[in-house]
């Protein structure tokens, strides 16, 4: 069986090898730089899925390739979901994932109630189809970073069930728990039914 090409709409290369290590060899996976789209495609929308489908749409408009994006949230029960859908620029527009953790951890120092989830939401252009999958992972906010893998919120989620953050899990040990993999894995089988 010959490779699949999907378009990821991201230039997150992390993200990208995280994808393509989910959906393993049936497809390749590229990103925006990979096919020559450099500019910035500006999440404007109100909820994840609003992110996922601006992204998604815009390359489908672009390039009429198969493509899919995604946005995903860390929603924290105390502060009310937030910072959800504003989770990248929860510190300000730099995305800068420290100081992105520092305010999150300020910010929920007085709950007792540390209860959080990370969510996905893939919007998928496929054959000329719109469609969309989701992702939840149920966990706990830890009181201070634990492990140096991965990105953004990982060294203070600890999944439920575990003790490990997920900045101190291998990425295969992340992959099969997380979020982006269970949205990856409603979609990839999707893709190959």
């Amino acid at each position: 069986m010959s490779k699949k090409e999907l378009i990821f709409a991201t230039h997150n290369a992390h993200k990208a090898e995280e994808i393509q290590s989910i959906l393993g060899e049936s497809f390749v996976v590229k990103t925006l730089t990979d096919i020559g789209i450099h500019e910035e495609i500006e999440e404007i929308g109100k909820e994840l899925k609003d992110n996922a489908y601006i992204k998604s749409s815009y390359v489908y408009k672009k390039t009429g390739l198969n493509v899919f994006s995604d946005d995903t949230g860390l929603e924290v029960t105390a502060l009310n979901g937030a910072p959800g859908v504003y989770s990248a620029r929860y510190a300000g527009d730099k995305k800068n994932d420290t100081e992105n953790i520092n305010l999150l951890l300020k910010n929920i120092s007085s709950f007792e109630d540390k209860t959080a989830q990370f969510h996905t939401v893939m919007s998928l252009f496929w054959e000329g189809q719109h469609y969309y999958f989701n992702g939840v992972c149920k966990g706990i906010i830890s009181s201070k970073r634990l492990g140096d893998n991965g990105f953004g919120y990982d060294p203070i989620f600890i999944p439920e069930g575990y003790t490990q953050s997920f900045a101190q899990m291998t990425p295969k040990q992340k992959n099969i728990l997380s979020h982006r993999g269970r949205a990856i894995k409603e979609m990839t089988s999707f893709l190959l039914t």
